[in-house]
């Protein structure tokens, strides 16, 4: 059973083989500060770059986080709108005026959602 054991214990990653790499300070540097932006130790950062994994960013959850708040928003004013199409009467005092302005900001949220689809699907030159 002890030799079990030992087996089990020598297939983590603690206690497997450790790899040493030289790297300039700038390097190091850049290294640390990658390893930050996506969340991750720099030996599990370093893994999975040399694996061949898709190393992930935090950013990019943020983004679609950021991705379904203006999605909300749209959603809350095309049901304005919408009620307002149906002449429903709590939107009875809407004017031309103000359905003018709501299909402004619509457009103004659809074109932030696009800016922020085009920053998370476009390969950014800082990686």
């Amino acid at each position: 059973m002890e030799n079990n054991e030992k087996l089990q214990r020598a297939k983590t990653r603690k206690t497997g083989r450790h790899l040493r790499v030289p790297v300039l300070p700038e390097e190091e540097a850049a290294i640390k500060r990658q390893a930050a932006s996506v969340g991750l130790s720099v030996a599990a950062y370093l893994r999975n770059v040399s694996m061949g994994y898709q190393v992930r960013g935090i950013l990019d959850n943020k983004r679609v986080e950021e991705l379904a708040r203006i999605n909300g928003d749209l959603g809350r004013l095309g049901g304005l709108l919408k009620l307002w199409l149906t002449n429903d009467q709590r939107t009875a005092a809407f004017g031309e005026a103000t359905i003018r302005a709501l299909l402004s900001k619509i457009e103004d949220t659809q074109g932030k959602m696009h800016e922020v689809m085009r920053a998370v699907v476009m390969p950014r030159m800082d990686r």
